[in-house]
Order: C-alpha cells, then structure tokens, then sequence
C-alpha cells in the first residue's frame, strides 16, 4: 500500500517503488495542534511543510502588532524561503491557526531525496517558481487596490477563509483594523 505522501505526489511524479520508499523515508507526517509555532521570528527555518489538512497563516510582529500576510490551506507547500534556503533567522513567524497534518521536509533529507528521485528536485523548482510568480501577482493587486476591493476578491477567490479564519486576522491580512472591516463588510451586504 502506497503511504499518504506517495500518493499526494502521484499527480506530479510517477514513481516507482524505490523511490516511492525513499519518498516516504524521507517525507514524514506529523500533526499540529492549533496555536503552535512552526518557525519563530528569529530562528533559522530548517523545515518547509506540504499542508495536508488545517490552516497557517505567516505573519510578521512590527511595533508589537502582528500582521498577517499568508494563509496556507490544503494542498500548500509552506516554507520560509529566504530563511531555509540562506540558512538566515527568519524576521516572520508560521502559526497553525487550526490543527494541521503537515508533510514534513527538512533541509537534510530534502537533498538526501534529490539525490534518490531526481525528479524530485524539477518538481520543486518548478513548484517555486509557479509560487514566485503568483507571489508577484498578489503583491501588486495588494498595492493598487483598496481595502474594499481585496475583501471582495478574498471572497471571490478564497471565500473558505471568510469562514475558518478569525476576523482580526482577516482584518490584518487585508491591512485594515477591525473596525474598518467590519465597516466594508456591512457596506457589501448592504449593496
């Protein structure tokens, strides 16, 4: 029987039985409660994660206010990019915001697994710059647009948030207090 991350890889790589194993030698899954901590700002990210079930969300403490930039859900891959592959402390922090099962990669058995399935290391890179360019994309719709304008695109294009995230998250992750959603909220119910 193939293992759980042999069988979420199976749409991207075809594997055979070698590296179905070395895959989930090299993979392993662990579970998350809520409110725990994956990466502090400060420490050094040695781990990048596949969401399997829950959310994420990163964000970053300025002046003692944090504020959210990312929420990660089934089927993300999650990482500190800068942080893991510069071997730098990283200045955000990943929280489970729900209990999560992630799939777990650390830096050693990440190369130990390009090395056993080659393919493994095109999948990657092709994954990250697909995330690159979506990354560019988002930052550039946040600057041009108004805070009523990215509500109604997160519930046009992520509208599962608008029901498993806390408001005050939402609210920092549109870069907008509370109240002011609140307000833009009932403004669109309203219409």
């Amino acid at each position: 029987m193939k293992s759980e991350i042999v069988q979420l890889l199976e749409g991207a790589l075809e594997l055979n039985e070698e590296e179905a194993k070395a895959v989930t030698e090299c993979i392993p899954i662990k579970t998350f409660e809520k409110g725990h901590i994956l990466l502090r700002e400060g420490q050094v990210s040695n781990e990048s994660y596949f969401n399997i079930q829950g959310l994420v969300r990163k964000y970053y403490l300025v002046d003692g206010e944090e504020k959210t930039t990312e929420f990660y859900i089934e089927k993300d891959a999650i990482s500190s990019l800068q942080s893991y592959n510069l071997k730098i402390p990283s200045n955000h922090y990943l929280e489970c915001i729900e209990d999560c099962r992630l799939a777990i990669l650390s830096r050693d058995k990440e190369q130990e697994l390009f090395e056993r399935v080659p393919a493994f290391e095109s999948i990657c890179r092709v994954s990250v710059e697909e995330e690159l360019g979506a990354y560019q994309d988002k930052l550039a719709q946040f600057m041009i647009s108004s805070p009523e304008k990215r509500y109604l695109d997160l519930m046009e294009n992520r509208p599962d948030l608008l029901q498993r995230v806390p408001q005050y998250h939402l609210a920092s992750y549109l870069g907008v207090k509370p109240e002011s959603l609140s307000r833009i909220r009932k403004r669109i119910a309203q219409r």
